[in-house]
């Protein structure tokens, strides 16, 4: 099985691996098995794995030119990738409850939102912006299937999320909290430490990022 089929089996089966450990009942059973930390572990595993998988299948689909590489793609995505480690950095071990991946939520502080002061969903904005900037320089056909799927997965979350948030907080209490943010946000950030803390973690991971993405992927991120 290569080619499409093989494309087609991966791409399916990264969506299944996606959505059905976080399904309600699953998720329940899973951290009663796991606990949060565990779960949270093993499905961060999973994800980059079947990423992996995905990824490199289309690497391996045929090629169909939709449209050419240029150097200035290189650079957008070069750019913007530290922007998307960044809010990646800003985000991750922070309480959010307007979201998926939020840390103790019931300490989040409206009056001092962070980066959900910017985005209630920071980390489908990552996803949103490292989909839509490796579209750029990935103009064949099972790239612009994966990536496109991907940023239309991001977008679509945001939706589908905000509207389960409000189902489960109450919509007029949803709209309270979401008002008290928009007024919160210029305390961003609380403290020169956090700043610097976090823009350290960004500037690791964007550096990892570059190292890694040839011996993993296959592919330089980088024109040298």
């Amino acid at each position: 099985m290569i080619g499409w089929p093989l494309f087609t089996f991966i791409f399916a089966a990264f969506f299944v691996t996606h959505t059905v450990p976080v399904r309600p009942k699953v998720k329940a059973r899973l951290l009663s098995y796991l606990g949060p930390v565990g779960f949270t572990a093993a499905y961060s595993a999973l994800s980059l794995f079947m990423l992996d998988l995905v990824i490199a299948s289309a690497g391996n689909a045929p090629y169909v030119q939709l449209w050419p590489q240029e150097i200035w793609q290189y650079y957008i995505v070069d750019i913007g990738m530290f922007v998307v480690c960044l809010i990646i950095a800003m985000t991750l071990g922070r309480p959010n409850p307007f979201s998926f991946g939020g840390v103790h939520n019931d300490r989040f502080d409206p009056e001092h939102p962070g980066i959900i002061g910017f985005t209630r969903h920071p980390l489908l904005t990552a996803l949103t912006l490292w989909a839509g900037l490796h579209l750029l320089p990935n103009g064949d056909l099972a790239h612009v299937i994966m990536f496109g799927t991907f940023l239309g997965f991001a977008i679509l979350g945001r939706k589908i999320i905000d509207l389960r948030t409000q189902r489960l907080m109450g919509s007029s209490e949803w709209h309270v909290e979401i008002n008290k943010i928009r007024t919160g946000y210029t305390s961003f950030p609380p403290d020169l430490w956090f700043f610097w803390a976090r823009l350290s973690a960004a500037v690791i991971l964007y550096a990892a990022l570059v190292l890694l993405h040839r011996p993993i992927l296959g592919v330089s991120p980088l024109l040298f």
